[in-house]
């Protein structure tokens, strides 16, 4: 009760600041929502274009490592082993000297397979999720959300695509461990990276990103949004009231002299304004009842005086 009567005796000026402002903290509390989830979706994006780039760079190594370097050391890799011409070997190497541009630092690039010929490339049980997911869903192309990595108090913003062997050329070194270069053998093992199947979803290229990274992203957005909307709505709250003090607020101010003057007996003051406005029509209304006072006035004062 007391708030509304402290707001009742405001003047016109402080009530429309008021208003304005109550307006703009319910605007910016039912829409930070929602602009909060469209400038993380709007982040993601933009990771998920970065990270884009980075696969078609990759993909394109494992391609020219596929087709222009393999073929040249299969002399040599009869008599010893060379990871330099297996793709995934030369993939995962161009990565890590892309890592080391700051562009780069904060992603991490994994092919991981269920079966892999190199250890390190072991699908975990998520990715594993990923891969049999993929397998049963053969039209889905591309999977992305958050996850928490191994119980990490720092979630990672994930982007996953499947791959699978679609050149022959590819099983050699993959079909049966006697069919393998014994170098090879002697360094990965008979145990793994074998039967793999053409055209058969075997991993995911996989890619994660700091989430803190793609919310760092957001933040900085959600920052200058806000930032603009609080500069605009101050120069709005500024102009609005200097338009109600010009052009409302004086003009009344005015007006109430005037009406206390003629009250105090002053028949000759008068308001004016040069506006043709709801104002200007109040004043012209102010100004017939004036006239028809100071009327009534007279009148009753020959009255008294014929009296």
């Amino acid at each position: 009760m007391n708030v509304k009567k402290s707001f009742a005796n405001l003047n016109l000026g402080s009530k429309f600041t008021v208003l304005l402002s109550l307006v703009f903290l319910l605007g910016i509390t039912f829409s930070g929502s929602a602009l909060a989830t469209l400038i993380n979706h709007n982040a993601q994006n933009q990771i998920r274009s970065e990270a884009e780039v980075l696969m078609k760079t990759l993909n394109s190594v494992r391609n020219y490592t596929n087709t222009q370097v393999s073929q040249y050391l299969v002399n040599y890799s009869e008599t010893e082993f060379l990871p330099q011409s297996i793709p995934s070997y030369a993939v995962r190497e161009v990565f890590e000297i892309l890592r080391s541009d700051t562009l780069w630092e904060n992603f991490f690039y994994k092919d991981a397979a269920l079966n892999p010929t190199n250890r390190r490339d072991k699908a975990d049980q998520f990715e594993t999720e990923l891969v049999e997911y993929l397998q049963q869903n053969l039209e889905v192309k591309e999977l992305s959300g958050f996850i928490n990595n191994n119980g990490s108090t720092e979630n990672l913003f994930y982007i996953a695509r499947p791959f699978s062997i679609t050149q022959e050329s590819c099983l050699e070194c993959h079909s049966t461990p006697d069919k393998a270069p014994p170098s090879m053998l002697a360094i990965y093992g008979s145990e793994n990276g074998f039967n793999w199947e053409l055209n058969k979803i075997l991993g995911v290229q996989i890619i994660y990103v700091p989430a803190s990274k793609v919310f760092q992203v957001a933040k900085q957005s959600i920052f200058l949004i806000i930032g603009v909307v609080v500069i605009v709505f101050a120069a709005a709250i500024f102009l609005t009231n200097y338009w109600l003090n010009r052009y409302i607020v004086r003009p009344l101010k005015r007006m109430t002299r005037v009406a206390e003057a003629v009250s105090k007996g002053d028949m000759e003051a008068e308001f004016t304004t040069s506006y043709q406005d709801e104002v200007a029509t109040l004043a012209e209304a102010f100004k017939r009842m004036k006239t028809s006072y100071v009327l009534a006035m007279k009148q009753l004062k020959r009255r008294r005086n014929l009296g």
